[in-house]
């Protein structure tokens, strides 16, 4: 005569559940999905920087070696030409008499791009942020390393058009990029990836 014997249920008899399966994945942690993004977006930032500064430094070296102080090299006429300028100012030849502190306010902004590009999932506030920092960059070396010395170098201009004062390619980095940032910012892109009254979802690739 045999005897019934407990045996062990694989499955709930009421819902037909597999007692022994894993529980459900935890749900993803947010800040998971925004790494991937914040590392690419860095990478764009410093990539687009390091070329535009590149760039600047071999335009800066051509044209102190192959350009006279004084001289005027014709591109389009009168309209464009090269004409090397030492200008202890900023962009463009504004304030010339405080050397020292656009030298300091260039390197706060190297520092400031740099830790905040982590935190991008925007691409354009990434390029935007990009050519700031490469011009802010470029300029610096010059006040940090041409003459008279660190803090007061001279920064070489040498692209003058028409009536626009003298610059070269930093100048117009810093320039492009702030101009990028303000119209994100007027139309409602955010850092993050997020637009004004929007919000994306997970795994949205952003732009």
């Amino acid at each position: 005569m045999s005897e019934d014997r407990p045996t062990d249920n694989a499955a709930d008899p009421e819902s037909g559940a597999d007692a022994t399966a894993p529980a459900a994945d935890a749900a993803p942690d947010p800040t998971e999905t925004t790494k991937p993004a914040g590392r690419r977006r860095l990478t764009t930032l410093l990539a687009i920087a390091v070329v535009l500064f590149g760039l600047d430094l071999l335009t800066k070296c051509l044209a102190v070696a192959f350009i006279d102080p004084g001289e005027s090299v014709p591109i389009i006429g009168d309209f464009a030409r090269f004409t090397l300028v030492r200008n202890p100012g900023a962009a463009f030849s504004m304030a010339t008499g405080m050397t020292w502190l656009l030298t300091l306010i260039a390197a706060a902004v190297v520092i400031g791009v740099i830790r905040i590009g982590s935190t991008l999932r925007s691409l354009w506030w990434a390029i935007g942020l990009g050519m700031v920092l490469g011009g802010a960059l470029g300029n610096l070396v010059d006040r940090l390393f041409r003459y008279p010395g660190p803090l007061q170098g001279h920064v070489v201009d040498f692209v003058a058009v028409g009536w626009w004062p003298v610059f070269n390619v930093a100048d117009s980095a810093i320039v492009c990029g702030a101009i990028l940032l303000v119209a994100l910012t007027v139309f409602g892109f955010e850092p993050d990836g997020t637009r004004s009254g929007r919000k994306h979802t997970d795994g949205e690739e952003t732009a």
